[in-house]
């Protein structure tokens, strides 16, 4: 079926535009704080439901999983259903599925509707990106893209504040509710600005194997990389035959989409070096960024003894001049070489990364929050400059479906280095407590200094052994997680050269 000429809409001007603006940025936040916003309320929702902390992690793979395999899907969606009628349907779903996080009575039951919630919310990302770009003149876009990035950065760093206020004032069950009313409004507000500006029906034929092949490899690597470490890795039938499994769905996955002529996934996009190098900075960057925000709540509530509220407000100073910079940013692309902003924001995240790494058991909360307030200069510098980069010389009619991939790839990012994160992290715990552990021995000066002092105020062996192992077990945790900052450190470093693998692109100036 051959598709109907497409409307011409003019671009938006005033009060229009700003609301249209507020409502996609509103719905495209909402959509992004839920990634993060259950992040502080892990150690609470474990405890609630009677399993361990790092399942907990689950309720954020859960949901980071089924939004990447549903991202690739935009762009079909978009063109099979119209951009508009998709964003308010999958918005007002978005809400629902969140009333049943929130009524959700056992933890497996949970993560499904974390699942059914990320599969919805999916398409709303990209979908809220081609729609605000077509709101505005060429001119323009570069201050667009700098109101949409404000809702992807912010909400990650509102979320751990957020969820740790609602959590230990009302309940980890109101981090979901609270979606709602604000998932309805936005659907409402933006059907009745946008409705007459729907885009083209284009009946296409959905790439059914590709999208099973897709869930198959992307499900079972994240359940592989989940249960790795409780299983004991390749020691254990089921995580080998997951990795197996996830290796050959990849494969067979990639063959079907290059030989596909409606593919779900649009592999021809990688034919361009700016879109393929700058997607592959943002979702290893992003992996990187992410690991780290789940990592630093999780450790300051269950090692320092901060409560959800006050290890979201360590983690929030990011937001400063994030906030502050990131119009800036967007509205002086013409000015600079894409690539030299982008250097500069992996530059400041190696920077902040390292000094993380310095971390000891006595930090202060201002020596937490003071580097997460410095990380804030980077990414004011991240997300717009990639972007821009990434959809540089995309067709217009493509833009949907490649602003799905690129989200697909970098959320995909996110999820695998949660998992990457709290796994290694478990590992690096064990090496450094037996590493530590050796020096309790007789034949250390040392433990033997210790133990006489231990005894000499009226302690035993085994109080002095009870409180030594309590001391190794919060020294290993500490190093465990420097090795991650470090880790984390060495990531940036290396995009701060793969970045210039991208051609400069020359952003049009204002008139």
């Amino acid at each position: 079926m051959q598709p109907q000429a497409a409307p011409q809409h003019p671009y938006l001007t005033g009060a229009p535009l700003a609301i249209a603006t507020v409502s996609l940025a509103l719905a495209t936040f909402m959509n992004v704080l839920d990634t993060t916003i259950a992040n502080v309320s892990i150690p609470h929702i474990a405890g609630d439901l009677s399993v361990s902390p790092n399942q907990g992690t689950w309720i954020i793979t859960s949901y980071a999983v089924a939004t990447a395999i549903v991202v690739p899907l935009s762009g079909w969606l978009a063109r099979r259903f119209g951009e508009v009628r998709l964003f308010v349907t999958c918005t007002i779903l978005f809400s629902l599925a969140s009333a049943l996080c929130g009524l959700a009575p056992t933890f497996d039951s949970l993560v499904n509707f974390r699942a059914l919630q990320g599969a919805v919310a999916g398409p709303m990302i990209p979908i809220s990106q081609a729609l605000l770009l077509k709101c505005y003149p060429p001119e323009k876009k570069g201050m667009a893209l700098g109101f949409w990035s404000i809702t992807t950065v912010v909400a990650p760093i509102i979320g751990p504040i957020m969820g740790g206020w609602i959590t230990d004032n009302h309940g980890w069950e109101w981090i979901f509710y609270i979606n709602v009313p604000v998932g309805f409004a936005c659907a409402y507000i933006t059907w009745n600005v946008l409705k007459e500006r729907e885009t083209t029906i284009v009946k296409q034929p959905v790439d059914k194997v590709g999208l099973a092949l897709l869930a198959i490899w992307v499900g079972c690597l994240q359940l592989c990389l989940d249960g790795g470490q409780q299983e004991d890795w390749f020691d254990s039938p089921r995580i080998t035959a997951l990795a197996v499994t996830a290796f050959a769905g990849f494969v067979f996955f990639i063959a079907w989409e290059l030989m596909e002529k409606h593919p779900i996934v649009d592999l021809a996009l990688f034919r361009n070096r700016n879109y393929t190098v700058a997607t592959a900075a943002l979702s290893l960057g992003y992996m990187a960024f992410f690991g780290n925000a789940v990592l630093i709540p999780l450790w300051l509530q269950t090692q320092m003894g901060y409560t959800a509220l006050w290890a979201g407000l360590a983690s929030a100073p990011i937001g400063v001049f994030t906030l502050i910079l990131t119009p800036i940013v967007a509205n002086n692309l013409h000015r600079a070489d894409l690539r030299w902003i982008a250097t500069f924001a992996f530059s400041v995240f190696a920077m902040t990364s390292f000094w993380q790494a310095s971390f000891n058991t006595e930090i202060t909360f201002g020596g937490v929050a003071l580097p997460r307030l410095m990380q804030g200069i980077g990414m004011a510098c991240f997300f717009v400059p990639m972007t821009t980069i990434s959809l540089s010389h995309v067709p217009h009619d493509k833009v949907a479906s490649a602003a799905g991939m690129t989200n697909f790839v970098r959320i995909l990012g996110g999820s695998f280095g949660t998992s990457l994160v709290i796994t290694l992290w478990g590992d690096r715990i064990s090496h450094h407590r037996t590493m530590l552990a050796q020096n309790i021995s007789p034949y250390n000066p040392s433990w033997n200094y210790m133990q006489d002092k231990m005894e000499g105020v009226g302690m035993g062996l085994d109080g002095a052994l009870q409180t030594v192992s309590r001391i190794v077990d919060r020294q290993a945790v500490m190093l465990a997680t420097d090795d991650l900052f470090f880790l984390t450190g060495v990531v940036f470093t290396i995009l701060i050269g793969f970045t210039w693998f991208s051609q400069r692109v020359r952003v049009p100036a204002k008139k």
